[in-house]
């Protein structure tokens, strides 16, 4: 059997993004990101902005590749995470979920513009998704679409992952093999379980 899929948001789970603007995490390092990737002989608006900073937790990375899942990149960095993201984390280039037209395109339904290209995406494969933006109306939608187990795991974008949440994971991924499946929303707690389908 194939490991369940990690999709995985850079800003609010590996970036702190809320954090106190004047005051780097404990173990972050900081990364300035031009904007829109801006290349040295781009000479638009973008190369005219301050960079990004993100600040990223070296530690991150071999927390994830020990949690048991394929890890896939569901950012609006997209393929840009691999670029920027990934060698700073120690993450050799991951998969990612590329959202095309729906980029940040509001549902009348409410609910996440990720949804329902991560539940496409996964195709009934297990999953956990970690960000800090999914809602209730988000795991409905996935109880509804998915047929496989899946977790939306929602991050503080003031604290980032934190050891517990790499734990949580790392269980979700274990009880997959032992329950057939489980899932929920969770929120730094331990895993509510579906509805089965």
């Amino acid at each position: 059997m194939n490991r369940p899929l990690l999709f995985l948001d850079v800003d609010g789970p590996l970036n702190p993004y809320a954090a106190k603007p004047e005051r780097r995490p404990d173990g972050y390092t900081t990364l300035r990101v031009p904007w829109g990737g801006a290349d040295e002989g781009d000479r638009g608006l973008s190369s005219r902005r301050r960079p990004l900073r993100v600040w990223l937790n070296p530690e991150h990375g071999r927390s994830l590749l020990r949690l048991g899942f394929e890890l896939c990149w569901a950012t609006t960095w997209m393929d840009d995470a691999n670029r920027w993201i990934a060698p700073v984390l120690g993450l050799p280039e991951l998969s990612f979920v590329d959202f095309g037209d729906v980029l940040l395109r509001e549902r009348p339904d409410g609910v996440h513009w990720k949804t329902g290209p991560l539940v496409d995406y996964a195709g009934g494969r297990p999953f956990a998704w970690v960000d800090d933006e999914q809602s209730e109306l988000d795991q409905t939608y996935v109880t509804a679409h998915h047929r496989g187990a899946g977790i939306l795991y929602h991050v503080n974008p003031r604290v980032g992952l934190r050891e517990n949440d790499f734990h949580t994971l790392a269980d979700f991924a274990r009880s997959l093999g032992t329950q057939g499946g489980a899932g929920g929303v969770a929120d730094g707690s331990p895993v509510a379980p579906c509805p089965e389908q």
